[in-house]
């Protein structure tokens, strides 16, 4: 059977490729090779402009425009040539070494300078900054953007429903009134402070040698300045630079990494719920796409599938990302292999996120507000004003404020009726009975139309 969307065991592969789409060149086994080549080629440039190693004479300007090319015009044919290579090596490295190694046998400067490629290098030296640099590409291109993306949509429901006013809910049970705006606007606060931990996780990287000493670079270059040449280089790839590691870079910045992008899942898995809550009471109607298909056997269904996708994938994805950060920063003494092939999963997690975010996306841009519905739970629940009533009693000194209001209105029917004959008993100053009894559950709302478009 041939590979193709339809035979993948994977939905990230298969179902969903199109939707994971500019994660390929980034995560895939092509992704990697071609992470891995740059960092093979810059290091041999790095290597090459430092004076601690004469015997790599500094570039002529064709030579270094030659290793441009084999960065900048890596594809497909090139990495089945690494493949290739890996089927005899078994060892995918080495293979990108040998392939580099052909590739300089064209060049008449690099052809006799093939031996400083891979100069002093752990396999791990090659990995962890190719892994560190698909991590920097991925949330800058993909991750922060669709961050972005979903804040922004959220805040412009925030600001366009700041006036809504709408029944809350505590433990399920009618609650004092606040505005689908603001509700909103809660969620566009949260993800904000998540969205300043993923940017703010230093992704670090490391070039110290089988374990971490530079022993093999201060016997074959005992003049060199090791560690700053290494901070240089990894620094200069655009990652942060750790000093202190076994044979591996620990992996603690992409737990960190993933710790706050499955925070940021969470909160949208929360948002996730409660839209299908609400769509559920009739709090929004969906609008309908022409030609799909609700139910199998029932024509009038408008399901919510936009949300369960998104709740569905990123339990998946944070599932995935839970065990990435427990697992990676472990590693028996200087290491072991275990690391190596859960690494090849940091797409998947990230894959069934993007995956979530875009039917967030597609969902939230297919909701109206259904404010007579909204009214309605209002209007039924004027219990909700024993709240500031009790409050405004309080305020004047008057006994057991709470229990009376707890007698009158709890697991009992009331209305405004009730209310108002309340208000005109109780012995508060005129004003004060004035902005009672201009009260209703629609306009008992504090500050909540402000707080909604504070979200900027």
């Amino acid at each position: 059977m041939e590979p193709s969307a339809l035979t993948a065991i994977a939905p990230v592969d298969g179902r969903y490729a199109d939707k994971v789409s500019e994660l390929r060149p980034i995560f895939s086994e092509y992704g990697l090779i071609r992470f891995r080549v740059e960092v093979e080629v810059r290091w041999f440039e790095a290597l090459a402009a430092d004076p601690a190693l004469p015997e790599l004479p500094a570039l002529s300007d064709d030579a270094r425009g030659f290793l441009d090319g084999l960065v900048r015009d890596f594809d497909t044919p090139a990495a089945e040539r690494v493949k290739a290579y890996e089927a005899t090596t078994n060892h995918d490295v080495k293979a990108v070494e040998y392939y580099l190694r052909e590739r300089f046998a064209e060049h008449a400067e690099l052809g006799g300078l093939r031996e400083f490629l891979h100069f002093a290098c752990t396999s791990e030296d090659i990995n962890n900054l190719a892994w560190g640099l698909a991590l920097v590409h991925a949330r800058e291109t993909v991750v922060l953007p669709w961050c972005d993306r979903l804040i922004d949509v959220l805040t412009g429901l925030a600001e366009a429903h700041a006036e809504q006013p709408m029944l809350a809910r505590t433990h399920g049970q009618a609650a004092t009134p606040t505005t689908l705006g603001k509700e909103f606007g809660n969620v566009v606060a949260r993800l904000r402070r998540q969205r300043h931990s993923i940017a703010g996780v230093e992704l670090l990287g490391k070039m110290n040698g089988a374990t971490g000493n530079y022993n093999a670079h201060v016997v074959a270059v005992p003049e060199g300045d090791w560690p700053g040449i290494a901070r240089r280089f990894v620094e200069d790839l655009g990652l942060c630079f750790n000093p202190m590691t076994t044979q591996i870079e620990p992996h603690d910045c992409i737990a960190e990494l993933f710790d706050a992008i499955a925070r940021f899942n969470t909160i949208l898995l929360d948002l996730a719920r409660d839209i299908w809550g609400y769509i559920s009471i009739g709090y929004f109607r969906q609008r309908t796409v022409a030609g799909e298909v609700g139910s199998s056997t029932m024509p009038h269904k408008v399901n919510p599938i936009d949300f369960e996708n998104a709740e569905g994938n990123i339990g998946v994805a944070n599932a995935l990302f839970d065990h990435l950060a427990a697992k990676l920063p472990v590693s028996r003494w200087q290491r072991d292999l275990t690391d190596s092939t859960v690494l090849r999963n940091l797409g998947v997690g990230v894959g069934h996120s993007l995956i979530a975010w875009r039917a967030l996306d597609k969902g939230l841009a297919k909701l109206d507000a259904a404010p007579e519905r909204i009214a309605e739970d209002l209007a039924a629940n004027w219990a909700v004003l024993a709240e500031p009533i009790q409050t405004v009693m309080r305020r004047y000194g008057i006994e057991n404020p709470y229990d009376t209001l707890k007698t009158l209105t709890r697991g009992k029917p009331v209305d405004r009726d009730t209310f108002r004959e309340l208000i005109e008993e109780i012995d508060v100053p005129e004003d004060a009975r004035a902005r009672l009894r201009s009260l209703s559950p629609e306009t008992y709302l504090g500050l909540a139309a402000v707080l909604a478009r504070g979200t900027d």
